[in-house]
């Protein structure tokens, strides 16, 4: 049995067998926050970018000479996140994941 609930995505149901959301109404970035936590072998440059935006950083680079390098700021707080840029591949390193999880965990974001 599935019912609709109230002002949420429309595609949103509450499985009321199980009392439990169903993923769907998971908002985009609430999964991407989970995913990062999991530290999935797989996360991706562009999933983090759409992270931080959705947490309110701004990408930045410094410049032509400044490579793969890129710096997250954020536009309250002023904090920073800089790491490279993977390449040739997409797919963030383990310890980038360690450290933007914990930069996010002293924000408060996670």
């Amino acid at each position: 049995m599935y019912a609709r609930i109230g002002k949420l995505n429309s595609n949103c149901y509450n499985n009321f067998d199980k009392l439990q959301l169903k993923n769907s109404c998971m908002s985009k970035k609430e999964k991407l926050k989970q995913r990062l936590l999991n530290k999935p072998k797989d996360f991706t440059y562009l999933e983090l970018k759409t992270l931080l935006i959705g947490f309110g950083y701004e990408e930045t680079n410094k410049g032509k000479t400044s490579g793969s390098r890129v710096s997250f700021i954020h536009s309250i707080t002023n904090s920073i996140i800089s790491l490279h840029k993977p390449h040739p591949g997409n797919i963030l390193k383990s310890y980038q994941i360690d450290l933007i999880i914990e930069q996010l965990k002293k924000e408060h974001f996670l």
